[in-house]
């Protein structure tokens, strides 16, 4: 008996995952592939985008066996992808370079000479943050340190443009991609060819910008025989997953938020327009000709957690770490922990700054650390979420999703700190799913982004407590007060 399904395909940072979802949003197969990190030099993180294409082939070979599915079954594939990366290609379309992607570091000072000269006017014309993690900066470090793989490039793609021109043969871009460059105008959808003058490069050197929904059809058929798919199925470009994370859990409407924390974390929020901060708080991504999705992202979620697990040599499960937090009360008896360990994001935009505990005693154990610095990576992204609520008004509803939203604490305490209703989806596979339903609106399946608010299977909402919402409201402003000094401070 035949079913219609689709296919969203998240090339992320840790991993490349092809889900299968019936046309309502229920997870009928997954398979995942763990991308591999290579550390050359401190501060720089490259991927290789060779082995990053072959796992997202074998990922949906392997989805659609364990769904058991017909190729007649399969209505499209839409893709979502981590922004960031960088790959020098050559003229045959072959990698000439790692991938270097978000987390590389190693453009800082060109970041910091940019936010010096013109980094407000950058930030204006594209909507992005001046920082390392961006192709623009990492381009200036190419260019001013005459990297051999930059000299000798006639293209550059991030790994989801690599991918897509290995199956189709086509160079191009989503407004999303393009606009996480931080060398695209948002508000004309072209390259800004001031910035690529700064880089030395061309804007022939880099990819055609085309709408999320764009179709792409004819993929190579060798590569279409090993996935076990018709070759003439439509494949749709998609968008970032920041964007798609947000369409995929249902925070589409005015003041409706995602809050999605893993490794990392981010909080967005889709508007219409273009909308910045004054003091270069947020970011501005492009999502379709209308709209844009802005919001922050954090450096410093579950890795904090992570990072006081192995610092306490704590052997038990991550669920039973958490669970000590729920012996300490609300505030961790003094201790406020500023969550910057591995440098920050938004909404200090600063690499270098440090974390910190401050507040502690004789008294403080070891439980009363874990819930401080549970608190202080919500409070960061709390502080995001103000900044946010400058630009486009008060949030109404948060929704949540990523590793962290498996802890009820955690989501209780989103909810007292936000003094908002939480709402977590049953799958946690929010950017594939927006990525699919982008390819239902695409091939004419469903008629619009907003009907997915009706195909996301929803649990039931965590209220916020009204007397846990007014401590945290003092506990939060001497938070606010201490990084405002201590995130400056390194």
């Amino acid at each position: 008996m035949s079913r219609e399904v689709v296919i969203g395909l998240d090339i992320g940072t840790t991993s490349v995952k092809a889900c299968v979802f019936d046309l309502h949003g229920k997870l009928i197969a997954e398979a995942e592939r763990m991308n591999t990190f290579n550390y050359p030099q401190q501060g720089w993180v490259e991927q290789d985008p060779i082995e990053i294409e072959q796992s997202a082939v074998q990922a949906i070979k392997e989805a659609i066996q364990k769904a058991g599915i017909e190729k007649n079954d399969l209505i499209s594939i839409g893709f979502s992808a981590a922004m960031h990366s960088l790959i020098c290609v050559d003229q045959t379309g072959s990698p000439i370079s790692p991938a270097l992607i978000w987390a590389d570091g190693r453009s800082y000072p060109q970041a910091e000479s940019v936010i010096e000269t013109m980094g407000n006017e950058v930030y204006s014309e594209t909507g992005t943050p001046v920082h390392p993690m961006t192709p623009f900066v990492k381009l200036l470090w190419m260019k001013e340190t005459n990297y051999e793989p930059y000299l000798q490039a006639k293209y550059f793609m991030s790994i989801k443009e690599y991918l897509l021109q290995c199956w189709f043969n086509q160079r191009v871009i989503d407004y999303s991609m393009a606009s996480a460059t931080g060398l695209f105008n948002p508000s004309t959808h072209t390259w800004n060819q001031k910035l690529l003058m700064l880089t030395g490069i061309h804007e022939a050197q880099l990819s055609r910008i085309i709408p999320p929904t764009e179709v792409l059809t004819g993929i190579r058929p060798q590569i279409a025989k090993e996935m076990g798919i018709d070759p003439e199925l439509p494949f749709v470009i998609g968008a970032a997953d920041g964007q798609l994370a947000n369409l995929g859990i249902g925070a589409i409407l005015p003041g409706e938020v995602a809050v999605s924390v893993g490794t990392s974390g981010a909080i967005r929020q889709i508007t219409t327009g273009v909308k910045i901060s004054d003091n270069q708080e947020t970011f501005c991504y492009s999502f379709t000709e209308d709209s844009s999705i802005i919001g922050g992202p954090t450096n410093n979620g579950g890795i904090a957690l992570q990072w006081l697990k192995d610092l306490l040599n704590d052997q038990r499960s991550f669920t039973e770490f958490l669970a000590d937090a729920e012996k300490v009360p609300l505030g961790s008896d003094g201790i406020l922990f500023l969550p910057y360990i591995n440098g920050e994001r938004a909404p200090i935009w600063n690499q270098r700054a440090k974390g910190n505990f401050y507040g502690l005693s004789i008294t403080h154990k070891r439980e009363h650390f874990i819930r401080a610095v549970l608190e202080g990576v919500t409070f960061n992204l709390f502080q995001i979420g103000k900044a946010l609520e400058r630009l486009a008004g008060k949030h109404q509803k948060i929704y949540v999703n990523g590793g962290l939203s498996r802890s009820r604490l955690w989501l209780q305490m989103m909810a007292d700190v936000f003094e908002a209703e939480i709402y977590v989806p049953e799958s946690y596979h929010s950017a594939a799913w927006g990525a699919a339903w982008t390819a239902l609106v695409a091939t004419g399946k469903v008629n619009s982004f907003e009907d997915i608010k009706e195909n996301i299977p929803m649990g039931e909402a965590i209220v916020p407590i009204k007397e846990n919402s007014e401590k945290y409201r003092m506990i939060y402003d001497n938070y606010e007060k201490l990084a405002s000094v201590m995130s400056k401070n390194f």
